[in-house]
């Protein structure tokens, strides 16, 4: 049976990302191996990729078989996934001597990402957070950014029609508590939603290891159960009650929050949301800051419009949220081997 060591361990191998080399062909596989250490809704991991070495591209596709249709219905969430992919293999394109031109494109609709020689070392920094980025879902040290972090964090969470609003402060703090709490017994209550969180945890590690996706309890902190006994247990586990206790207070613990904010709803701007959180995470752990969503507000169509008029920014629209803060390091997820979404293997 597998142990909480052997997940340790083997999430730590995938995190092993090669040295840059800048004159060296293109490593189409690398560099999908660093997109998929992107952060997705559950670690559901919702993508399908193809490569095309003769123009040279990469193309990446959602995986229908790991929506979540409850929490996400028009899978804004999965295209912020696949957007946090892409910006990872442009960063990785980037620190091995390429420019990456990213197109969302088709019906599906899919992102095309090509590639052409440049000079210049790439974002050195954010590559190598490529390997520590996680999602900590602990509490923090309360501690407040310095004008510097603050800098750094609003530069990197802009885009094209999406910014990052930081919100800090005890009032700020406490009206997004409310929201989140609102947004749990809305959620919690729903046996649908519930039904659906429990089919991505995965309660042992040999669970984890099997599966290499989802929300492990090793990560999470959790004891170790049979999966049988995790999901027959989930009902009364899976409570508003508990799960608001724990968010106030990891919620107030935080440095600070960080909101994205879009000109538009649509599918080009959720994977462009997903490139700018993205980088915002990339800089923030390589200050050392940890992060964790709180997209309840988000997520709840009834209280959408309501956080979108306490943020106050007119028709902007609210896409994602998160808190940042210090704290040490979790375990790390799984990923699952590049063979399981590589669709069309080809020699890169």
């Amino acid at each position: 049976m597998s142990s909480r060591s052997d997940h340790v361990a083997a999430a730590r191998a995938q995190r092993q990302l090669p040295r840059p080399t800048p004159d060296a062909p293109p490593d189409f596989r690398a560099w999908i191996r660093a997109g998929a250490l992107a952060a997705s809704s559950h670690n559901t991991q919702p993508w399908r990729v193809r490569i095309d070495p003769e123009i040279p591209a990469i193309l990446i596709q959602p995986d229908d078989d790991r929506r979540c249709p409850r929490v996400d219905p028009n899978d804004a969430h999965l295209f912020k996934s696949l957007g946090c992919m892409a910006e990872n293999i442009r960063i990785a394109a980037g620190v091995n001597g390429f420019d990456c031109e990213i197109d969302v494109c088709g019906d599906t609709p899919d992102i095309r990402l090509t590639f052409h020689r440049r000079e210049g070392p790439g974002e050195l920094e954010r590559y190598r957070a490529i390997a520590v980025r996680q999602c900590t879902r602990s509490a923090y040290d309360a501690s407040p950014l310095s004008s510097a972090e603050r800098e750094a964090l609003s530069a990197a969470g802009r885009g094209q029609g999406v910014r990052t609003l930081v919100l800090e402060g005890a009032e700020s703090i406490e009206s997004v508590v409310r929201f989140v709490e609102r947004g749990n017994v809305t959620q919690l209550d729903d046996a649908g939603f519930r039904r659906e969180l429990t089919r991505w945890i995965r309660f042992n590690p040999e669970s984890a290891l099997e599966h290499a996706d989802g929300l492990s309890a090793v990560v999470m902190g959790q004891p170790s159960l049979p999966q049988w006994l995790g999901r027959a247990i989930s009902g009364l586990v899976l409570k508003a009650g508990p799960q608001n206790r724990r968010d106030a207070e990891h919620i107030r613990s935080s440095s600070a929050l960080a909101v994205l904010v879009a000109e538009r709803d649509e599918v080009p701007s959720w994977v462009e949301t997903g490139r700018v959180v993205q980088r915002l995470t990339l800089t923030a752990t390589a200050l050392d800051l940890k992060h964790a969503y709180i997209n309840q507000p988000i997520e709840v169509p009834e209280l959408r419009a309501e956080f979108a008029r306490w943020l106050g920014r007119g028709a902007e629209h609210p896409l994602l949220m998160l808190r940042i803060g210090r704290a040490a390091a979790a375990p790390y997820s799984l990923r699952r081997p590049l063979e399981a979404y590589l669709a069309v293997p080809a020699e890169g």
